[in-house]
């Protein structure tokens, strides 16, 4: 009989019985919590973000442009950088997840950016027209900053697969 079986025969329960039970409800519960929780921030995210950058640009052509080129480049860079890390070193995989858990944080001013414009809902609609009007050129900024960050960042790893010594023959 294994450890676990014999915990749980310690405490009166058969294995497959309420811990089992327990744990799908637990697991019911975090998934209706999670759906929930999209609906309310699809709803609320893409206008709050739209005012934030909109009240940032204030309505300039050159300042939406190198907000979004600056949201592109870094915002795209480093949460690339930071998951190439994590998914290269040898950690547990808490500490990969870690790793990945910040990149996904450092990605969320472009994330934001893109529920405004790709998301189909009355805050999506919203948030593209606040930005049409308050925040010109920075949807086009993020766009160029970001595929120019997702190039750099290709080179970058194929430099660093390339062999780094020289052959002598």
């Amino acid at each position: 009989m294994s450890a676990r079986q014999q915990g749980a025969v310690a405490r009166g329960t058969a294995p497959g019985g309420p811990d089992r039970r327990r744990r799908a409800l637990l697991g019911v519960g975090a998934l209706a919590v999670v759906v929930v929780g999209y609906f309310v921030l699809a709803a609320t995210v893409p206008r709050w973000w739209a005012h934030r950058i909109g009240d940032a640009v204030d309505g300039s052509l050159a300042t939406g442009l190198l907000m979004g080129l600056a949201f592109g480049i870094f915002c795209t860079l480093l949460p690339l950088l930071v998951a190439w890390t994590g998914l290269r070193r040898r950690g547990s995989p808490k500490a990969t997840a870690g790793w990945l858990a910040l990149a996904v944080l450092l990605a969320l001013p472009n994330l934001w950016t893109l529920s405004v414009v790709v998301g189909n809902g009355s805050a999506a609609h919203a948030g593209q027209r606040t930005m049409d009007v308050e925040a010109p050129w920075f949807r086009g900024g993020t766009l160029i900053g970001a595929i120019a960050s997702v190039l750099l960042f290709a080179a970058l790893v194929i430099r660093a697969r390339r062999p780094t010594g020289r052959r002598t023959h």
